[in-house]
C-alpha cells in the first residue's frame, strides 16, 4: 500500500495531474514540482533597511538587499516573507505610514553601488501589513534607496531614487506624490547620471525638506562615485522647489552623502560626505543649512563609501550620531569625535539601524551577515539566527554518503557547507552548516570519489585546498614566475576537476593554468586569453575620463579576466573558456592551441557581453552552451547560445526565457542529453527539448536570482544557489528524463527510486 502511495505521488508532483487542477498541468506541466529550501541561517545576508511599527515594537519590517521583505510580529522569533510573489526580490527601502501602520511602502532595488547588486522595478505599497502588494510606479528607478510620509496627510509621499547604476537615464531623482503614488512628479536631479540618494524630514514642518544628490556610474570594468552634480538641497515648499546649499561645503567633487535631522533640535543638520579616493568627512550646520562647517574626517571604509553612508541621528541621545560602516563609526558630540562601535560576537558592514522608542538602551542593526539586537547600547550583541536569506555566488555538491554535502561560495560570509539532509527528525539545522574558508566565498570544487577534497577561494583567486580529514587548508594559487606580468584573477575566478583525471584541475587570471597534482604545483597552459586594455581608458559617464575624476580605484575587481572554464568530458583537452570583456577561446589539444570568437559575432549578442557561463556538452564532443551576460550596461536581457560545431557558429536557445532575465548558468542532464536547466536573475527554467523551449520552474522558490546549479549525479538531484534566500534543491528530478508533450496527455508511471531506511534521530 505504501508504495501504492509513493507512485501516485510521484505522478501528481512530476505532472501536477490533481483532477480538479487539468487547466494549471495543461498552462504548465511541471506546476507540481516542489523545490526544498534547506538554508542556511548560519550566517544570514545583507539587509537594507528595517522598520518598527510605532504602536508594536514586537513587529519589525526588514528589507532584504536580495531577499525581498521580511516581517516579524514577535520581535524575530518567527517570520514571514511577504514579498515572494512580486516580480523583483532586490530592496533598497521599507517604510510604515506611522498615521496608518498597516501602510508599507517598499522601494525596490538596492541602494548601494556594489558590483553583486541587482535592481528593482518601482515603488510598492502595501495597504493590509504586508499581505498583498501593488506597484505604484517608477518602474524605471532600478534602486530607491529612501521613502518619506508626510507625517499629516499619508498621500503625500517623497522617495529618494538613486536611478541606473550601469547605465544612464532611467528614472532618477527626487519623487513626489500627492495622491498616495498613482502620480509622480520629478523635482530634483537629471536625465543621465545624477539621482538623490537621501532625504531627510523636519519634524516640526513638513515642507522643509533636505536632499542629498549622487552622480554615479558603474560599468563591468570600473566605477566612479561621485561628480560635480553630487551636492546637498533644500525645499521650503515641500520638495516642489529646491536651492543648492555650498556654504561651507566642499566645492570638490563629492560622492555618496548620508543626511540626518537632529530630533532634539531640527535646526541642526548633519551630513556625511565622501570625497575623492575615499576620503571625506562629517558636516554639520546648525542654521537649517544655511552654512556648513566640517566636524571631522569620519567617513566609511571597508568596501567603501558607495556600500554605506547612511547616516542616523539617535532619538534618544542629542547630537548621537551612526554612520554606517564596514566597521559601524559612532559620534557622541555631533561628528566632532568618533568612535568605533563595537563589533564583538557580530558580523560587520553595517547597513541599517533602527531604535526603540521606550528604551534608549535598544538598537537593531541590519549587516551583510544578517540582523542583530543590543539591550545595552551596542556593548554586547544577539544575533537573530533564523533569516536565512545568504547570498550565494557558486554551488558544489560532493559524493558523500549517505548524504551528500553542498558547498558554496557567499557574499561576504564565507564559504559554507552542509548536507544535503539529514537524519535528524527537525532536519537541517544550523549546527550541521560549517565554514570551509574564510572571506568572501566564490567558486567552490570537490574531487569526485573522494569526498575529503574540497576547494575553495576568496575573492580574485585566492584558492584553497581544504582536507576535511584533518582540517589542513592549502594556500594553492598558481603564481606568476619572476619577470612575468602579473595574474589578473577575477573576482569569482573559474575552477574546474577535470572530468578525465580527478586531481586534475585548470584555473584560470588572463591565462589558464594545468595542475596534475591538486595545485601543489601548477603550468600555464596559454598566454593572456583577454583583450588586455587599460580599462581606465575605456569609456564611463558618457565618455573618457581624466584621472582627476572621482574613480574608486579600490572598488573596482580586477578586469580582463577569464570567467569560466569547460572541458568536454568526451574528449580529454578539448576546453573553452569566457571571458569578462568579450571573449570566446577554445582548444581541442589542451592549450597546445587557442582559437579566439568575439562575443559581438555572435548571433544578437552586444560586443561588451560578459561570459556568465560556458558548458561542453556532456554527451557530445562538438556541442557546447554559453550564457552571457551584458547587465553592467544596462541590459537584462538573456544571451543563451549553443553551438554544434565547436564554436565556429551559433544559434540562440533563449526561447521562452523573459527578456529580464539575464541568464547565469545552464547545466544538462548526464543521462538525457535534452534535459536541461537554466539559473536566470529571476527564477529557474528548465527545458526538454535541449534548450530550444525553455519553461519557467516555479517550485514553490520565491522570485529569486538562481546564480549557479549543480547537479548531483548519484541522486540526480538538482541543487540551485539563489542569490539571498539560500539553496534549494529538487530531488530526484529523473523523472523529468525523456519528457515530450505527448507524456503529458495520457497517465504514466514513472520509475521508483529506493529509498533510504533508517531511524530519525
Amino acid at each position: 500500500m505504501n508504495k501504492i502511495v509513493l507512485i501516485l505521488a510521484v505522478i501528481f508532483s512530476t505532472l501536477g495531474m490533481a483532477a480538479d487542477d487539468k487547466g494549471s498541468k495543461q498552462d504548465n506541466p511541471f506546476s507540481g514540482i516542489k523545490l526544498r529550501n534547506i538554508g542556511p541561517a548560519l550566517m544570514s545576508g545583507r539587509i537594507s533597511d528595517i522598520d518598527i511599527h510605532p504602536n508594536n515594537e514586537n513587529i519589525w519590517y526588514v528589507a532584504v538587499g536580495s531577499g525581498g521583505v521580511w516581517k516579524t510580529i514577535n520581535a524575530g522569533t518567527t517570520w514571514k516573507p511577504i514579498f515572494d510573489k512580486q516580480d523583483v526580490y532586490s530592496i533598497g527601502s521599507v517604510t510604515i505610514d506611522k498615521q496608518n501602520p498597516n501602510r508599507i511602502w517598499v522601494g525596490s532595488g538596492e541602494d548601494t553601488g556594489g558590483r553583486h547588486t541587482s535592481y528593482g522595478d518601482g515603488i510598492y505599497l502595501s495597504e493590509d501589513g504586508g499581505s498583498s502588494w501593488k506597484n505604484m510606479g517608477l518602474k524605471k528607478s532600478e534602486r530607491i534607496s529612501t521613502v518619506i510620509i508626510h507625517p499629516e496627510d499619508s498621500n503625500t509621499v517623497w522617495a529618494a531614487v538613486q536611478g541606473p547604476l550601469w547605465s544612464k537615464g532611467g528614472q532618477r531623482g527626487l519623487y513626489k506624490t500627492t495622491d498616495g503614488g498613482e502620480t509622480w512628479n520629478k523635482t530634483l536631479g537629471d536625465d543621465e547620471w545624477t539621482g538623490v540618494t537621501d532625504i531627510v524630514i523636519d519634524p516640526r514642518n513638513p515642507d522643509r525638506l533636505y536632499a542629498a544628490t549622487w552622480q554615479r556610474h558603474r560599468t563591468v570594468a570600473a566605477y566612479m562615485g561621485g561628480g560635480p552634480n553630487t551636492a546637498i538641497y533644500k525645499s521650503e515648499d515641500g520638495g516642489d522647489n529646491w536651492q543648492k546649499l555650498k556654504s561651507g561645503l566642499p566645492k570638490d567633487n563629492m560622492g555618496k552623502i548620508g543626511l540626518a535631522i537632529s530630533p532634539q533640535k531640527p535646526d541642526e543638520i548633519y551630513a556625511a560626505i565622501e570625497l575623492e579616493r575615499r576620503t571625506g568627512g562629517i558636516y554639520k550646520s546648525f542654521d537649517q543649512g544655511a552654512s556648513w562647517s566640517k566636524q571631522s574626517d569620519a567617513v566609511a571604509g571597508g568596501t567603501g563609501p558607495h556600500y554605506y553612508q547612511e547616516l542616523y541621528a539617535s532619538p534618544h541621545h542629542y547630537d548621537r550620531l551612526y554612520l554606517m560602516s564596514n566597521r559601524m563609526i559612532i559620534s557622541d558630540d555631533g561628528g566632532k569625535t568618533h568612535r568605533i562601535m563595537n563589533e564583538k560576537n557580530k558580523h560587520v558592514d553595517n547597513h541599517a539601524i533602527a531604535f526603540n522608542s521606550n528604551n534608549p538602551d535598544y538598537v537593531l542593526v541590519g549587516t551583510d551577515g544578517g540582523l542583530y539586537e543590543s539591550f545595552d547600547l551596542t556593548t554586547s550583541w544577539k544575533y537573530v539566527s533564523n533569516l536565512p536569506v545568504t547570498q550565494f555566488y557558486k554551488v558544489a555538491v560532493d559524493d558523500a554518503e549517505p548524504f551528500y554535502h553542498i558547498y558554496g561560495g557567499t557574499q561576504d560570509n564565507n564559504t559554507q557547507g552542509g548536507p544535503s539532509r539529514t537524519d535528524n527528525v527537525h532536519g537541517i539545522r544550523n549546527s550541521d552548516w560549517y565554514v570551509v574558508l574564510f572571506g568572501d566565498g566564490h567558486q567552490p570544487a570537490t574531487e569526485p570519489g573522494n569526498p575529503d577534497i574540497v576547494y575553495a577561494e576568496w575573492q580574485q583567486g585566492n584558492l584553497v585546498r581544504v582536507d576535511k580529514t584533518t582540517g589542513e587548508m592549502v594556500y594553492i594559487q598558481p603564481q606568476a614566475d619572476e619577470g612575468e606580468v602579473a595574474e589578473r584573477f577575477n573576482w569569482d575566478a573559474p575552477i574546474l576537476v577535470s572530468p578525465h583525471e580527478p586531481k586534475r584541475l585548470y584555473f584560470a587570471s588572463q591565462r589558464v593554468w594545468r595542475s596534475d597534482d591538486r595545485g601543489d604545483s601548477w603550468k600555464p597552459i596559454s598566454g593572456d586569453l583577454t583583450k588586455n586594455q587599460s580599462r581606465i581608458e575605456l569609456p564611463i559617464m558618457g565618455g573618457t575620463q581624466g584621472w582627476d575624476m572621482p574613480w574608486d580605484v579600490l572598488a573596482m575587481s580586477n578586469y580582463n579576466t577569464i570567467t569560466s572554464i569547460s572541458e568536454s568530458p568526451v574528449k580529454s583537452g578539448l576546453l573553452y573558456i569566457g571571458t569578462d570583456d568579450g571573449l570566446i577561446q577554445v582548444t581541442d589539444n589542451d592549450g597546445g592551441d587557442w582559437r579566439s570568437i568575439d562575443v559581438g559575432d555572435l548571433p544578437g549578442v552586444p560586443d561588451t557581453a560578459f561570459v556568465n557561463d560556458i558548458k561542453a556538452d556532456l554527451h557530445d564532443s562538438n556541442t557546447v552552451y554559453i550564457a552571457l551576460d551584458n547587465h553592467k550596461y544596462g541590459d537584462f536581457k538573456p544571451y543563451l547560445l549553443k553551438s554544434s560545431n565547436r564554436g565556429k557558429s551559433w544559434q540562440k536557445l533563449n526561447a521562452g526565457i523573459p527578456d529580464d532575465h539575464l541568464v547565469w548558468r545552464v547545466v544538462q542532464d548526464h543521462v538525457d542529453p535534452d534535459l536541461m536547466f537554466a539559473g536566470t536573475e529571476f527564477g529557474l527554467f528548465v527545458s526538454t527539448t535541449g534548450g530550444n523551449k525553455w519553461q519557467k520552474i516555479n517550485g514553490g522558490m520565491p522570485t529569486i536570482s538562481v546564480r549557479d546549479l549543480a547537479i548531483q549525479k548519484r541522486e540526480d538531484d538538482l541543487v540551485a544557489a539563489t542569490f539571498g534566500r539560500g539553496f534549494y534543491v529538487l530531488d530526484d528530478y529523473s523523472r523529468l528524463r525523456n519528457v515530450h508533450n505527448k507524456a503529458f496527455d495520457k497517465n504514466m508511471i514513472y520509475p521508483i527510486k529506493d529509498a533510504l531506511w533508517y531511524m530519525p534521530r
